[in-house]
């Protein structure tokens, strides 16, 4: 699809909502789904390693840093439903899809919200995410600024990034420009992705 789509603020395309039935936190669950979104028909394949290769998310205070219909968020809601998940995306309609999909999975836990709205003085225990590479350098950038400070002391990052997409130089500079008391380092690799962890000092 085209990638502005789902950049956008609110897709162009009509919101014509279908069945979606994938595997999250080791169980069949039956979701919706829409075009104008990240990934409309299923589990990406980053996504998918991403889920496969990190430890399930610890602590109270949950993200996923660009949501699309869910999956990041949810998860983390099934594996830690005594946690606050917030879930964030520019895009409305991924919003939207998120909230219903906690809905049909009876997650009170989860919260979709721009990034606007969710209060400054939030930290997070764990963050997952996809990262928009395709946004380019300098969103990307300015995206990963603003909430990697954002991990309580003690917290972790797991981002998944394709290697051919600049998942190593990403690792060298998130290590460069992060503040003094956070680790980045790469945990894994698995088929064309890297995962990369970033650690906050207790």
């Amino acid at each position: 699809m085209d990638s502005q789509h789902y950049f956008s603020t609110a897709p162009s395309g009509p919101d014509r909502r279908r069945p979606l039935r994938v595997s999250l936190a080791g169980r069949e669950r039956d979701l919706v789904t829409s075009g104008g979104i990240f990934s409309p028909d299923g589990v990406d394949k980053g996504t998918a390693i991403l889920l496969s290769e990190v430890p399930p998310p610890g602590g109270s205070s949950l993200l996923d840093i660009g949501c699309g219909w869910g999956p990041l968020a949810l998860t983390m809601a099934l594996q830690a439903p005594g946690a606050a998940v917030v879930a964030i995306d520019v895009n409305e309609r991924s919003l939207e899809l998120t909230r219903e999909n906690a809905r049909r999975l009876d997650l009170a836990n989860v919260t979709a919200a721009l990034p606007d709205d969710v209060r400054n003085d939030i930290l997070f225990d764990t963050i997952w995410s996809n990262p928009p590479i395709r946004i380019g350098k300098d969103a990307l950038h300015e995206l990963l600024l603003r909430w990697l400070p954002r991990l309580a002391p003690g917290g972790t990052a797991w981002l998944v990034v394709q290697k051919n997409l600049g998942a190593d130089s990403l690792q060298r500079w998130l290590a460069a420009e992060l503040p003094a008391d956070y680790d980045v380092g790469r945990a894994s690799t698995a088929k064309s992705f890297r995962i990369l962890r970033v650690t906050r000092q207790d």
